[in-house]
């Protein structure tokens, strides 16, 4: 881990930005679930502004939505929104837009109408210059994998062939989203997975983390740079980068002025998640985990300007960080109606 002094701050360099994850993207989205997996009460969100809005940490994070690759992952906890769930919920957002971008171009076109067509080509025309994020598998380990009692796929495959399935439907559901007018897209990966709390609290056979989870995070990252790679050579007209979450949270967590890795901020319940409305820890910012799962906001942080700019080292993106993905420009060809 490395501390930078610098923060993503400054005048937004895209109009919109659509994201896509699961518990660690989420701002509330799944409040109203009937599900376990839900964090709107306190101490959630002690450093938040709005207090506790369903954000799965003591302040602030980049992403905002409740998911899984596998509709099945985190089903244990209650209701959830999947990812094929995300992207038709997405495609509703899409016809929005181009209804509300077709009415602005009819105004300057009073004496025409606007067929449908036009319409959905302004619509892509405006989502090619927006961002995308997906951070999109952790929860299918942790919520799927790595709990025998509750699923079956740890008896089906082999973590190799668990992370060949896994991206084989992450493939799709991310191709999907291109042919919706998505151009530039961040790929989260998996992070360490095996050292939260959590994981590390049901022993780890003499090492620092549960090595096998790590492997398993491993194994589909390094699938996931192969189908970044994929995607950038057979869709031309678009940008995929990936985000190295397992090398960012690699090293020494005193490097970055952390001084506890191993336990969460506050007191945890039988799912990982802060006891209600009990005290968390004083020194959130030396705390790497804010629960058994989720990273702090000194850490979320310290992820996003590393995911933003990654000058200082190169292998926490690929094949460019989110900077100069948000540069980048795509051209469409002119509509006629």
């Amino acid at each position: 881990m490395q501390q930078h002094s610098s923060s993503v701050n400054g005048k937004p360099q895209v109009p919109c930005f659509f994201i896509f994850g699961d518990s660690l993207a989420d701002s509330g989205n799944n409040n109203l679930l009937d599900s376990l997996a839900k964090v709107n009460y306190t101490p959630y969100g002690i450093d938040f502004p709005g207090g506790a809005t369903g954000r799965f940490t003591n302040g602030r994070t980049t992403i905002d939505v409740l998911s899984g690759i596998r509709k099945e992952s985190g089903r244990q906890l209650g209701a959830r929104i999947s990812m094929d769930r995300q992207l038709k919920n997405h495609k509703i957002t899409i016809s929005r837009i181009a209804d509300i971008l077709g009415k602005k171009r009819a105004k300057k076109h009073v004496h025409k109408s606007l067929h449908s067509g036009v319409k959905k080509w302004l619509a892509k025309k405006y989502l090619s210059k927006c961002l995308y994020s997906v951070g999109m598998g952790s929860n299918d380990y942790i919520n799927n994998y790595f709990l025998p009692q509750y699923h079956d796929t740890s008896k089906k495959f082999t973590t190799e062939q668990y992370a060949e399935a896994l991206i084989k439907q992450y493939s799709q559901q991310i191709k999907k989203l291109h042919k919706y007018g998505a151009r530039k897209v961040v790929l989260v990966g998996v992070g360490l997975i095996g050292c939260t709390p959590t994981a590390t609290s049901a022993g780890t056979i003499g090492s620092a983390c549960v090595d096998i989870m790590n492997l398993a995070a491993l194994q589909f990252n390094q699938r996931l740079v192969s189908l970044v790679d994929q995607l950038n050579s057979n869709l031309t007209n678009a940008k995929f980068i990936y985000i190295n979450s397992f090398e960012m949270g690699s090293g020494d967590p005193a490097a970055a002025g952390f001084k506890v890795s191993n336990v969460g901020c506050c007191a945890v319940n039988e799912v990982g998640q802060c006891k209600f409305d009990q005290n968390p820890c004083k020194n959130r910012s030396e705390y790497v985990f804010w629960d058994g799962f989720h990273p702090t906001e000194a850490l979320n942080q310290i992820t996003a300007i590393r995911s933003y700019c990654s000058a200082i080292n190169p292998a926490d993106t690929y094949p460019m960080d989110i900077s100069h993905l948000a540069k980048l420009k795509f051209n469409h060809r002119v509509a006629a109606y």
